[in-house]
């Protein structure tokens, strides 16, 4: 929370809430695409019995298709974090439901850094 001095107090106000996601279209669209590719990722998961890779993309597709523009790195980074060295969703699911996730969630991060270049 900000803070604002007004006379002898100390008024708190929220933090800026950054751009609506309508007013950046190219992070709202790459959001989207990685939502859809969440939400088939989670579904193969779930069919297939992955319980613990279930869990993991559940929450994912509503927070990347609902989030906040201020929100959606932290969302992209934890979708990233599915894809690691030593434990990788690629390990459990096939390639046509991984690659689409990778793909998109970097396009999403691609995207949030040109507009953070760009806005500085």
């Amino acid at each position: 929370m900000a803070a604002q001095r007004s006379g002898d107090r100390v008024i708190a106000s929220a933090p800026d809430p950054g751009p609506a996601r309508h007013e950046v279209p190219a992070i709202d669209a790459a959001a989207l695409n990685a939502a859809v590719a969440a939400e088939v990722a989670y579904h193969a998961a779930d069919s297939v019995g992955l319980d613990r890779w279930a869990r993991f993309l559940a929450p994912l597709p509503d927070r990347l298709r609902d989030g906040p523009v201020r929100e959606l790195r932290g969302v992209a980074r934890q979708a990233r974090a599915a894809f690691g060295p030593n434990d990788s969703i690629r390990d459990a699911l096939p390639d046509e439901v991984t690659r689409p996730l990778l793909d998109s969630v970097d396009r999403l991060l691609k995207a949030i850094a040109r507009y953070d270049a760009h806005r500085e």
